[in-house]
């Protein structure tokens, strides 16, 4: 082993442990999913509204505040939307999530690609959100998924110029 290997192969362990971390986090993120999914999709045949004016009552909320108005709106919308769909698009997004998290834990270019291409598609919105509701866990979830995206298009860069001859 020379002199300059060593430090190389600490930067690779710490590279390979922040990916599995990433890993990780897109596999949890991937489970509560399909958990809240699972979740929702047993509310389905309930009345949504009145479960919703009951829990507001419970807690003594003022029904036509910002928080429990917004959180009737959501159980309308949930109430009105086909199961069909619902269940359609939880399923490709868990199904994404893990596919992401199974790629990037076994070092995968294609892992690396989904993880950098679907966080980027989640950036301009996560950024939006914090310009019109600036808020400190905002700010952590826009930083985190750019340093996520950043971090994965390194990965695939440093692949790339690795096989690209000098």
């Amino acid at each position: 082993m020379q002199a300059g290997d060593q430090p190389r192969s600490k930067a690779v362990a710490l590279r390979r442990r922040a990916q599995r971390a990433i890993a990780l986090f897109e596999a949890f993120k991937g489970c509560a999913a399909l958990a809240a999914s699972i979740g929702l999709l047993s509310l389905l045949h309930h009345d949504l509204r009145q479960m919703t004016i009951d829990l507001i009552g419970h807690f003594g909320l003022d029904p036509g505040g910002r928080y429990p108005h917004t959180l009737l709106q959501y159980a309308d919308l949930l109430q009105d939307t086909s199961v069909r769909v619902l269940v359609s698009l939880a399923s490709a997004y868990v199904i994404v999530r893990l596919v992401e998290a199974y790629g990037l834990w076994h070092d995968r270019v294609w892992g690396e690609w989904l993880g950098a291409l679907s966080g980027a598609i989640y950036i301009p919105f996560e950024v939006r959100h914090f310009l019109h509701r600036p808020s400190a866990l905002s700010a952590l979830v826009v930083l985190a998924n750019v340093l996520i995206v950043l971090f994965l298009a390194t990965q695939l860069w440093r692949r790339r110029t690795a096989r690209v001859p000098a």
